[in-house]
């Protein structure tokens, strides 16, 4: 899949723009604060109908303008596909092929992206809730059902702490509805468990390979997902169901003590081992970034094999984070294969057989010309 064309009006420093893409690399030179990042930043909306940067889309919209708009013509193998976002202070709307839906988890899929910024780097380092974002986000592309199962959970969740909160410092819980939640709760937390390891699964099935070929075959990469529950893969359904009501009970007097619910999805965890070693406490930078490079490449496979086709792959400002080495083999990787955009403070030093061949766009003080 590619992006033929980017409309935005009022969006972040842009009053209007309008931009046709290459097939192949895009690659947006400029200094910082000019209103390159934006353009990603549109680019992943566009995809995910929410920013990576911000939880407030208010801060997406330009100052002083009613509402802000993304527009972008996409093309897919089955035909061409216009899809639109639009932000206002009464909330978004999403638009495919022209129809607005009614639904965001049915939107999120129609324009797969992998992101890959500075702030991944700290994927491996940084704390368990970006490990979890990123295993929603990217489930969440391939799988509408997950998304829906997870807007689910977090309903169930919320409505669980409340009841909790309410009966904080008790002995037991005194809410006749707290069962019902409590046995929902459940069942939405086995369902995203279970597609959370089927995914791991993959994941880890690209990213092995990829993460060997990078560290010239010294390193092996391991990942796992720990759900603080204890529940076991190899588990049927109803085995995982009855495993967490039991672990559940057993936690209320804490819960009780404390307001929250502590045992689910929203407090389980990504682990990373290179030749058995925990990367995240005992890799070095350049393994840690080695293992942040093999997952985003290993999701470019990933989908390419759920969906049927490669993603665009958006590098924000992530080359120069790299070194030669790395840098080359990512190049080497999306050579001809992948719509990529890049954006860089200079191409020079880069040398590299993909940017020669690029589209070149100068950005500076929110205009952009080719």
């Amino acid at each position: 899949m590619r992006i033929d064309r980017l409309q935005l009006e009022n969006f972040r420093n842009y009053e209007g723009l309008d931009l046709p893409f290459a097939p192949e690399i895009n690659v947006f030179i400029g200094e910082n604060a000019q209103g390159k990042t934006n353009i990603m930043e549109a680019l992943y909306v566009l995809s995910m109908a929410k920013s990576h940067r911000t939880s407030n889309d208010r801060e997406l919209i330009r100052w002083d303008a009613e509402y802000g708009k993304i527009k972008g013509d996409v093309h897919r193998r089955h035909g061409n596909l216009p899809l639109e976002i639009t932000l206002s202070k009464k909330g978004k709307k999403a638009r495919v092929n022209h129809l607005e839906q009614n639904r965001l988890s049915n939107y999120i899929g129609q324009l797969n992206v992998v992101m890959f910024a500075p702030e991944d780097l700290h994927l491996v380092k940084g704390s368990p809730q970006v490990r979890r974002r990123f295993i929603d986000m990217e489930i969440g592309q391939i799988s509408p059902v997950y998304l829906h199962n997870l807007l689910t959970y977090q309903r169930l969740l919320k409505q669980r702490n409340h009841i909790l909160k309410q009966n904080y410092g008790k002995s037991r819980v005194d809410d006749v509805m707290f069962d019902v939640y409590n046995s929902q709760f459940i069942e939405a937390a086995v369902q995203i468990i279970r597609k959370r390891f089927e995914f791991m699964a993959l994941l880890q099935k690209w990213a092995e390979p990829i993460h060997r070929g990078i560290s010239r075959g010294l390193e092996e990469l391991q990942i796992r997902y720990l759900p603080v529950s204890g529940l076991d893969p190899e588990w049927a359904p109803g085995e995982m169901a009855s495993f967490l009501e039991q672990k559940l009970s057993g936690l209320q007097k804490r819960e009780l003590e404390r307001g929250v619910t502590l045992a689910g999805p929203h407090r389980d965890e990504l682990q990373f081992l290179v030749n058995g070693y925990d990367v995240q406490t005992y890799g070095s930078q350049g393994q840690q970034r080695t293992t942040a490079l093999s997952l985003k490449l290993a999701e470019i496979e990933l989908i390419k094999q759920e969906v049927g086709e490669a993603p665009v792959l958006l590098l924000d400002d992530v080359l120069s984070e790299l070194d030669d080495y790395r840098q080359t083999h990512l190049l080497n990787t999306i050579q001809g294969t992948v719509q990529t955009f890049v954006t860089t403070t200079s191409v020079e030093g880069i040398q590299h057989e993909t940017i020669r061949q690029a589209k070149l766009f100068e950005v500076s003080k929110g205009t952009v010309k080719e």
